[in-house]
């Protein structure tokens, strides 16, 4: 059975699951953030059934997310590549890992992957920042409001109309 379409919802959230697939489409992405990008690297890394890549793929790069590159012609061979729109996912698979760490969604005996800064190896955390003064937020100062595209069905989970 086919999951229903988020494609007519008025909701980031649920555009960029949209464009995302599925838990795959996230262990795809989160392989090519890594560096993988060959279709048997892919499909080592998580074990995901080789009809089921070649399907996601496609899903992803349909979306603009990911583009194929011809890095062999005999015999052909092919590579997957982000997109500006699918790196700009970044902060998404930094998230989630965070929040995987922090509630060992892992199961493993600590952080299975640490992101470090590159020239001093200190840790890196995701933060929300003020745009405009560059001062970190936390969640209990951040607050959302309707956007201009907010419709009603946003204005009613912001409990702004019944």
């Amino acid at each position: 059975m086919k999951a229903k379409s988020f494609s007519g919802m008025a909701c980031s959230v649920a555009g960029a699951i949209e464009a995302i697939v599925d838990r795959w489409g996230i262990l795809i992405l989160r392989d090519l953030m890594l560096g993988l990008n060959r279709y048997d690297q892919l499909q080592k890394s998580s074990g995901i059934p080789a009809q089921t890549l070649a399907t996601r793929l496609k899903q992803l790069e349909a979306a603009g997310l990911i583009r194929k590159h011809r890095y062999q012609e005999n015999p052909p061979r092919d590579e997957y590549r982000l997109t500006q729109k699918g790196g700009d996912l970044w902060p998404v698979l930094v998230a989630l890992r965070e929040w995987g760490d922090r509630w060992q969604a892992h199961g493993a005996d600590g952080p299975p992957l640490d992101l470090v800064d590159r020239e001093t190896g200190h840790p890196l955390a995701l933060n929300l920042i003020d745009s405009v003064t560059g001062a970190p937020v936390g969640p209990e100062q951040a607050t959302p409001r309707p956007g201009p595209g907010a419709d009603d069905a946003m204005r009613f989970r912001l409990g702004l109309v019944d």
